[in-house]
């Protein structure tokens, strides 16, 4: 597992061609990996060049998408992506909601050679899990990954947190645990993806998901860990102004929930916090995929 880091050592020193924003010590940690997370926060665009360079060294032979169904996964070649526009709307991207293609499209280019995986949740399976919960929803393997039983209570509490902050504190209470439940669900769909990916193509896999999925005490690697134990993962967090769910430390090391922590600046945002001013509190229902991950 060390040949991607040696290709990409050796692009850096004889072709010119060096990652723009990758420490060489975080790609060789990343190198010795069967699967590789990549955190992310949805809008930001350095994460987004800097996940495009891990592909670009890393040479994945799959790569997981939260962002996509299955369907939408498997109509990827590298023809697709080779036009950027005919692949935006096959994706039906702009339609379900994600941030400015743009942002992703360097990492399709980084990973055309690879195999494609979607790990989204679709809308049939979301109102299965608010119907009948989280494990029907996920189906047989559901003990496997912990799904048939609630989270320890220091977790649940934490995790409900986090939605209520990235929510605004604008959230009844009511909301909170089916939420997180959704989240949980969306973690064993990453996770389980990310493992039939390195079984069909026998690996490196490359996931490519916001920085909550990405955490390896709670998120995705958890599940790996607990399924699939022998399976070597690596984990990035991307923070903004050094603050992402779990901490960092200076030298970049993960302070617990990830492997590594690189920064980058925060985009220019509106408010994010406007859109609840002055509304009724909404019904329970499903978050939005692109929301407090």
């Amino acid at each position: 597992m060390r040949i991607p880091f040696v290709a990409a050592l050796a692009c850096l020193l004889f072709a010119g061609c060096a990652p723009r924003s990758l420490p060489l010590e975080v790609v060789d940690r990343a190198a010795g990996a069967e699967v590789v997370f990549l955190g992310e926060s949805h809008d930001n665009p350095t994460h987004h060049a800097r996940q495009a360079d891990f592909a670009g060294a890393l040479k994945p032979r799959a790569v997981v998408w939260e962002m996509l169904t299955a369907e939408n996964a498997a109509q990827i070649t590298p023809d697709l992506i080779a036009d950027r526009a005919a692949l935006e709307s096959a994706l039906d991207w702009e339609q379900r909601g994600w941030p400015d293609f743009a942002m992703y499209y360097p990492i399709f280019q980084a990973a055309s050679a690879a195999r494609h995986y979607g790990a989204e949740l679709p809308r049939e399976q979301a109102r299965r899990a608010r119907e009948a919960g989280i494990a029907t929803a996920f189906g047989g393997e559901a003990r496997d990954y912990g799904l048939d039983r609630a989270l320890p209570a220091s977790e649940q509490g934490a995790r409900e947190a986090l939605q209520q902050e990235a929510h605004c504190n604008a959230l009844p209470e009511r909301m909170l645990a089916p939420m997180v439940g959704i989240q949980r669900l969306r973690d064993a769909m990453l996770a389980r993806a990310a493992l039939r990916a390195l079984r069909e193509t026998g690996g490196p896999v490359v996931v490519i998901t916001g920085n909550g999925h990405a955490r390896k005490d709670w998120g995705a690697p958890a599940h790996i860990a607990r399924v699939a134990p022998g399976v070597r993962v690596f984990s990035l967090g991307q923070t903004e102004g050094g603050q992402t769910e779990g901490g960092q430390t200076e030298d970049g090391q993960g302070a617990g929930s990830y492997d590594a922590v690189l920064d980058a600046d925060a985009p220019a945002r509106d408010d994010p916090c406007e859109a609840f001013r002055g509304m009724n509190p909404a019904p329970a229902s499903v978050p939005s995929p692109a929301a407090a991950e």
